[in-house]
């Protein structure tokens, strides 16, 4: 029983010990895992007659144990840390959600509205990502460690003596919940950035769409316009025709009207026959001038 203890009172704390019979019944382990003053945990090993070579492996697994206990839980403070700024985080994606799926606006204040939407979304993206990479290789590490004392523990096959805790059940009892919070924590984490991956996703393709609609609407615009100038310039062309064709019809009408005596053509006459050539062939040109505009234009 616990009668039959050893006093290890100038040594190790007799409240936290802790102990076990290890490397199949040959030595007997006690420790306080608690840092001393002078920085060092203490172990106190029982031997039973082994090698000097089982002897060291069994010091080794114990040194080991300590060191990646201790390494593993260098991660805690950043987990416990990270926690109200993950909270933090977390309530500002909700706002921003909550600012995409509200749809009470027009379209001009709800594309603004979209773009501001996606700047705080692309600067929280930034914060989250910022955050993950200082972050992410501590929780990484600290899983590693953790792993690496759960195989060391299970290599000491220890067995329970004195009604002690053994070293595996103080830790599962003490190391195991600060893993799991870090593990919680780093799983909040990737969470998150997936979630902001995602909106940022579903908020550029929605100001994507609007664009898009927007440029057609501005092309339907722009053609609308074109059709208008073209119908225009049709009628200014038609005008234009008709202007050129009055003009030149009356200097053929006055030519003839001065060449009458010799001609024998009554001016008003040559006049009217004049107008239709003159038409057709003014016509003709404004066409030639026309697909030559436009070959230069193709051709640039």
């Amino acid at each position: 029983g616990c009668d039959d203890l050893p006093d290890f009172s100038a040594v190790l704390d007799a409240d936290a010990l802790v102990g076990a019979d290890v490397a199949d019944g040959h030595a007997q382990v006690f420790t306080d895992l608690r840092i001393a003053p002078d920085g060092f945990t203490r172990f106190i090993v029982l031997s039973k007659p082994m090698s000097a070579r089982r002897r060291g492996r069994l010091v080794q697994r114990l040194l080991e144990i300590e060191t990646y206990r201790l390494l593993s839980l260098l991660t805690l403070p950043v987990a416990r840390e990270l926690t109200p700024r993950l909270n933090l985080y977390e309530q500002d994606l909700m706002s921003i959600m909550d600012a995409i799926g509200r749809n009470d606006a027009t379209d001009d204040a709800e594309a603004q509205r979209d773009h501001k939407t996606l700047d705080r979304l692309t600067q929280l993206a930034s914060t989250v990502e910022g955050v993950y990479a200082a972050s992410h290789g501590r929780f990484t590490a600290a899983n590693a460690y953790y792993d690496l004392v759960n195989r060391r523990v299970a290599d000491l096959h220890e067995k329970q003596i004195f009604g002690l805790q053994t070293i595996g059940q103080f830790l599962e009892r003490r190391l195991a919940p600060a893993m799991q919070t870090c593990a919680w924590a780093a799983r909040r984490q990737q969470a998150l950035s997936e979630r902001v991956a995602r909106c940022s996703n579903l908020l550029r393709t929605r100001v994507e769409v609007a664009m898009q609609q927007q440029n057609r609407s501005l092309l339907a615009s722009m053609n609308r316009r074109q059709y208008l100038q073209l119908r225009l310039q049709q009628t200014v062309e038609g005008l234009s025709v008709a202007a050129i064709t009055y003009y030149m019809a009356s200097l053929v009408g006055h030519l003839f009207e001065a060449a009458e005596p010799w001609l024998h053509i009554k001016p008003k006459l040559a006049e009217g026959i004049s107008i239709r050539i003159i038409a057709l062939l003014v016509w003709f040109a404004l066409r030639r001038m026309h697909h030559r505009l436009e070959r230069a234009s193709e051709n640039r």
